[in-house]
């Protein structure tokens, strides 16, 4: 982790935290800390800055702290996504909380197996989990909010144009489309789809609803991999 993020619980006072998980264990075992070594951290949800080590036992340990840095800027961009596999869905939750992605719309699809909304993955608290395991790849404090939509065709039809109004909205989709627009400073509004990638029907709608097909070429991607490849084209 290349930063250490402070919960509200940690806190002994206003400068002070106490560290008795695995973050303790990564600056034993990683860092290698000792006693007046400084440290990265952030407070989830505010600022940035350093801590000093206080004091380090086995168990656990002090830092005082000193949060006076802003987070890193979001990209100004809301993600509309089909629900992955399970198994992919942690590996992408991490990537879009690296990425700098500040809110992602579930949806599900023709193509989105009913199972995958079964996933123990979907819980608040394993969303969490991985969306700070991202935060801390890229030193940032501030998570992701993550919206769960289950029904396809009402969220398109009433609450997508609402979100894509004043922006630019696009569908990353194979097949004879522009190719997707580079290094854009505008807010946009972005949807991928799931593997197979969206029906005619679900790409009908979502034109409707202002977002317009887009392709990064002939091959097929894997969703994660689709994630990464529009954001880093995109901004």
């Amino acid at each position: 982790m290349n930063l250490l993020l402070l919960e509200e619980a940690d806190f002994i006072g206003p400068d002070r935290v106490v560290l008795s998980d695995r973050r303790l264990t990564h600056m034993q075992e990683v860092h290698r800390s000792a006693v007046g070594d400084s440290l990265r951290v952030g407070r989830i949800g505010g600022l940035m800055g350093t801590a000093q080590v206080l004091r380090l036992e086995t168990r656990e340990a002090e830092l005082q702290v000193t949060l006076d840095q802003p987070p890193p800027a979001k990209l100004p961009l809301t993600l509309v996504l089909a629900l992955p596999r399970p198994k992919m869905l942690r590996r992408v939750f991490q990537t879009v909380a690296t990425m700098g992605v500040p809110r992602v719309v579930l949806v599900n699809s023709y193509r989105v197996e009913k199972s995958f909304w079964q996933t123990p993955f979907l819980e608040p608290e394993a969303i969490r989990e991985q969306l700070i395991l991202g935060l801390e790849q890229a030193r940032d404090s501030v998570l992701p909010e993550i919206v769960i939509e289950k029904r396809f065709k009402p969220f398109v039809e009433d609450r997508l144009p609402a979100i894509a109004e004043g922006t630019l909205g696009l569908v990353g989709h194979p097949g004879n489309h522009p190719p997707c627009p580079r290094a854009l400073t505008e807010p946009v509004t972005l949807a991928i789809g799931p593997e197979g990638g969206w029906i005619p029907y679900e790409i009908d709608l979502l034109g409707k609803a202002g977002l317009q097909p887009v392709q990064l070429g002939e091959r097929i991607l894997r969703v994660e991999t689709a994630v990464t490849a529009l954001l880093a084209r995109l901004f």
